[in-house]
């Protein structure tokens, strides 16, 4: 097989995505593209997103057509130079073998989740292995571990990936009527001891954060590193009307209009995310337990716990990375750390990790190297 031709394939986000549809090209055969260019947007039963091309090159052929399914590593292109025959493409397509859509299904089933019972809940986390110090990611309020759908491979290739649903949210059960941040913190800590993980770098999205913040300060030894994106807890600013529209939202006419807040793009929020939204909500007990959450964390307009002061005396290296048009919490919160390393994202809203996960994906490996 000629080495000079580089596939162009459909991606794989996540532990579940089997397949994708291609919405739209943003280029076309001749042009020349470049690492970390926008190729096409790619719609899965989670979200829609841009696709970066990962590969340098001359598109010398488009070959998925905009508005069809494919499965993952499906070849939707071709990079060659110009100097590459016609002949040797046609061939390279000819033979381009797709991985078959229900290889190792059945193991992928039985591990790509895994539970543990906490005095919390019941939790489903996934833990990646690999080379170097660990990576533990800690979602926000109302969200599960598919929110680091597009951050887990890129920060896998640097070390061990520990992700989860923290008790009340996605597929982990609370076995208590109250939620507080020191019994969800407790629950990352569960985790990482069943997985023999005593030290890693915290990364936390919005509550998550604030968790991450909260086991440094009261574990000294469990973190290397903090990355709090759009993070709450560096400051007392909040949109109640987000969070109260998303404890209260019953349908999918009330809660699409709240899950657009989270996003930069609101074409990112598709009919499927909304769906799996509602889905959640409609579990028994879970708008009780996100009521009193919120009670927990909030009170009117603002964040009840602020720890900006006390992170700011700990002598770990803290990232802050906020997408400049959050609506959620206000990105200015980025500054509140005197010695953080800060990043602030154009084009980006809270879901920062989604929207520029490239950027995001920098930030975080550059922070913890």
């Amino acid at each position: 097989m000629n080495e000079r031709i580089i596939p162009v394939v459909m991606p794989k986000w996540g532990l579940s995505m089997k397949e994708g549809t291609l919405t739209e090209w943003h280029v076309k055969e001749g042009d020349t593209i470049e690492v970390g260019q926008i190729i096409m947007d790619v719609e899965t039963d989670k979200i829609a997103s841009e696709v970066e091309a990962p590969d340098a090159g001359l598109l010398r052929r488009c070959i998925g057509q905009e508005g069809d399914v494919y499965g993952v590593q499906a070849l939707l292109g071709v990079l060659a130079p110009d100097d590459v025959s016609d002949q040797d493409i046609a061939s390279f397509i000819a033979s381009y073998q797709e991985p078959a859509t229900d290889e190792g299904n059945d193991d992928e089933k039985q591990t790509a989740y895994q539970y543990l019972d906490t005095n919390a809940g019941k939790i489903r986390y996934s833990y990646r292995q690999g080379e170097g110090k660990p990576f533990v990611l800690i979602h926000g309020f109302g969200g599960d571990l598919d929110n680091w759908l597009f951050n887990i491979d890129t920060l896998n290739e640097k070390g061990p990936v520990l992700v989860l649903d923290l008790p009340g949210h996605g597929q982990s059960t609370a076995s208590t009527e109250a939620l507080t941040i020191e019994l969800l913190s407790q629950s990352v800590v569960d985790v990482m001891t069943a997985n023999d993980i005593h030290k890693a770098h915290l990364v936390g999205h919005s509550m998550g954060g604030l968790i991450c913040g909260h086991l440094a300060l009261t574990h000294p030894d469990i973190a290397h590193s903090l990355s709090l994106i759009a993070s709450a807890g560096l400051g007392t600013d909040i949109n109640t009307h987000y969070i109260h529209g998303f404890v209260s939202a019953r349908n999918r006419r009330e809660l699409k209009p709240i899950l657009q807040l989270l996003f930069a793009d609101p074409a990112l929020v598709t009919r499927n995310l909304v769906d799996d939204v509602l889905k959640y909500k409609r579990l028994d007990r879970i708008h009780h337990l996100l009521d009193t959450l919120s009670a927990h964390l909030f009170k009117e307009t603002q964040q009840r716990s602020v720890i900006s002061e006390q992170l700011d005396q700990l002598s770990l290296p803290i990232l802050t990375l906020w997408g400049e048009q959050d609506l959620v919490i206000p990105s200015q919160h980025a500054a509140s750390l005197t010695k953080a390393n800060i990043h602030v994202l154009s084009a980006a809203g809270h879901m920062v990790q989604m929207e520029a996960a490239s950027a995001v994906n920098a930030a975080i490996l550059a922070h913890t190297q």
